[in-house]
């Protein structure tokens, strides 16, 4: 194994203003080399889908990122991507914003563990 899971001690973020201005007043925020760990989506000027599939990939094949948190509406902008995902580490979380509930049936992993049990 090329990394050891010990070496990964960060979360990543992909998300609306509000759910990462959350997360870092609660410490994730990591600036290291110019390299961030989190990304801000904003839905008034509608962050480009080229711009988080590029962070998303970022952040997946970084080897200090152990969860990658990414907000339910931004996942389904590139839900192909997100589909795609087949790693252990990081693993991707999809969690739900202030204005936008978390919808169980647009989850990729649930999917996955619905499929694994037979649901």
């Amino acid at each position: 194994m090329a990394t050891s899971f010990k070496e990964r001690n960060l979360l990543a973020v992909i998300g609306d203003e509000d759910t990462i201005t959350g997360l870092l007043l609660a410490g994730i925020g990591n600036v290291e080399k110019g390299k961030k760990n989190f990304l801000v989506v904003d839905t008034t000027t509608e962050t480009q889908v080229s711009t988080i599939e590029a962070a998303f990939q970022e952040y997946t094949e970084r080897k200090d990122i152990a969860i990658l948190l990414i907000n339910q509406h931004v996942a389904e902008k590139i839900r192909p991507t997100v589909d795609k995902y087949q790693q252990a580490f990081p693993a991707l979380l999809e969690i739900p914003s202030k204005d936008h509930p978390y919808d169980p049936s647009k989850d990729s992993v649930l999917k996955r563990v619905q499929k694994l049990f037979g649901d």
